[in-house]
């Protein structure tokens, strides 16, 4: 069993947002920063576009070409812009789902990451037969930490409570069921190996859909994923876990997460800058720390670094 040595990687997301000709250049230096500070990998945590940019193969070349600017791993993990929210442009490119296909053929087709030094990932779609079509939910480990990506996207992931499109019905109840699988596997996965602590990154932040009185309710497309699944398990877990996210484009480094109004101490959230902040995070792992966690902000003036 290797060691479970301290080690940095890098958390980005919702960039780039904007006209090419005006955010590609601060988008290149933030990649270039990230290169000199050589994290063991990257993880962009969706939204590799705006809400108003055309969701077109052209896009998506173009992104896929920024991910292998990366000199290390870069993994990636979709969010609402790339696929849900593609209704909204008529043409050639205005249906989700087959957005959604588009996606998982240009990012996910082979067991590897992106970046100039893949790594080799688990795939959902290889381990599970019954999950063949969700290639997006990846996991790895590294240092004696596992890493897990999940599909939950903004927009209330994609969940419509009146659900009157079949088709947006059943695909979010498949992919709904698939996370649930994927995050039940990552703790059993974890306690049989004995690793020293799990991360989770995804798209959506789960806060947007809250009520007065609930964190999840009904309404939430995250209830059963999140509410219901990983924050139950994460409260049974004996080690860290880190959830980092984006969607809301505010650096958010805290432990938000409750269970029957008691914190959950061991659960510690991330959530990205992004859209015009084009900054990203430098997270440093020592589970061996009463800290376990800390995060900084790259291209921060003040240099500030937050423990927890």
């Amino acid at each position: 069993m290797s060691q479970a040595l301290p080690f940095s990687f890098i958390a980005l997301g919702d960039l780039p947002y904007g006209d090419t000709r005006r955010v590609e250049n601060n988008y290149r230096k933030l990649i270039q920063s990230i290169n000199s500070t050589g994290p063991v990998f990257s993880i962009h945590v969706g939204d590799l576009k705006n809400g108003s940019s055309e969701c077109s193969d052209l896009e998506f070349t173009k992104q896929f070409h920024h991910f292998n600017l990366f000199e290390n791993a870069l993994i990636y993990t979709p969010g609402d812009n790339d696929w849900t929210d593609c209704h909204r442009f008529p043409g050639a490119f205005d249906q989700p789902l087959e957005r959604l296909s588009a996606l998982r053929s240009r990012f996910f087709s082979i067991q590897a990451s992106m970046g100039k030094r893949p790594i080799i990932l688990e795939r959902q779609s290889v381990l599970y037969r019954n999950f063949s079509g969700y290639p997006e939910n990846q996991r790895w480990i590294h240092n004696q930490v596992l890493f897990v990506t999940l599909h939950v996207v903004g927009s209330n992931n994609n969940y419509d409570p009146k659900m009157k499109d079949p088709k947006q019905f059943a695909e979010f109840t498949g992919r709904d069921d698939a996370n649930i699988a994927w995050i039940r596997s990552a703790f059993q996965l974890a306690q049989a190996q004995n690793l020293s602590a799990v991360v989770f990154a995804f798209q959506g932040d789960v806060f947007i859909e809250k009520s007065s009185f609930e964190l999840f309710p009904i309404s939430s497309g995250f209830k059963t994923s999140i509410g219901d699944n990983l924050l139950p398990l994460a409260a049974k877990a004996n080690v860290p876990i880190l959830v980092i996210h984006g969607d809301s484009h505010k650096f958010k480094f805290d432990q938000p997460f409750f269970i029957s109004d008691k914190r959950i101490d061991n659960l510690t959230r991330i959530e990205v800058p992004g859209a015009q902040d084009v900054r990203a995070v430098e997270v440093t792992v020592d589970v061996k720390s009463t800290s376990p966690f800390r995060a900084k902000l790259l291209g921060d003036p003040l240099g500030h670094t937050s423990q927890n």
